[in-house]
């Protein structure tokens, strides 16, 4: 990679994440700022608009966030830029104008190449995560980091998901123990009705 530029949206809070992330190498650093709470959809148009203006080739998120934890954006991401996609990566290779992604499948790994520009989403196996060394911290304090604001980037932020309720599921009742096999094999027949 020639230059590596790390991305966010949230608060100003979530500058500390860019901050470590320019100290563990990222090159520049991006915060689109909004103190609202955004849908998979609203982050997949603001992080379309950014990827419009940088051009870069390998686009890299998470898999899933941990506030609605519903593994979107990054699909939405590459339909909108129109790139071909990589999902729950376990390992990257990037060699010839392609990236190779293997992931885990119910039978085992699957690698899938994609033509560059690609847009990829990570899985835990993909990096042994590492901490930013001391001098990394302090350089990384001259690294630019460019405040967007969330609305300035000609995106409709209007919700369309309401959420009407939340409740707790319903409490369990308490289970029974039974002394031998005929007597499991009869509660089953007579109580249960399941055989």
């Amino acid at each position: 990679a020639t230059e590596v530029v790390a991305v966010t949206i949230g608060p100003k809070a979530s500058q500390e994440q860019l901050r470590t992330a320019l100290a563990l190498g990222a090159d520049k650093a991006i915060h689109i700022e909004t103190d609202e709470k955004l849908e998979s959809l609203h982050i997949a148009k603001l992080l379309a608009k950014i990827v419009e203006q940088e051009t870069p080739e390998l686009v890299i998120l998470g898999k899933q966030s941990i506030d609605s934890d519903n593994n979107q954006t990054g699909q939405m991401l590459a339909a909108l830029t129109k790139r071909g996609q990589g999902t729950f990566a376990s390992k990257v290779v990037i060699e010839n104008g392609k990236v190779n992604v293997t992931r885990e499948v119910d039978g085992g790994l699957q690698t899938v190449a994609l033509n560059l520009p690609a847009v990829v989403t990570t899985d835990l196996r993909l990096n042994e995560p590492r901490y930013a060394s001391l001098p990394n911290i302090m350089k990384a304090k001259r690294k630019p980091l460019e405040v967007i604001a969330a609305d300035s980037l000609g995106v409709d932020l209007t919700p369309r998901i309401q959420l009407i309720s939340v409740e707790e599921p319903a409490k369990r009742t308490a289970g029974i123990i039974v002394e031998d096999v005929a007597q499991l094999v009869e509660k089953l027949k007579t109580e249960a009705k399941v055989i």
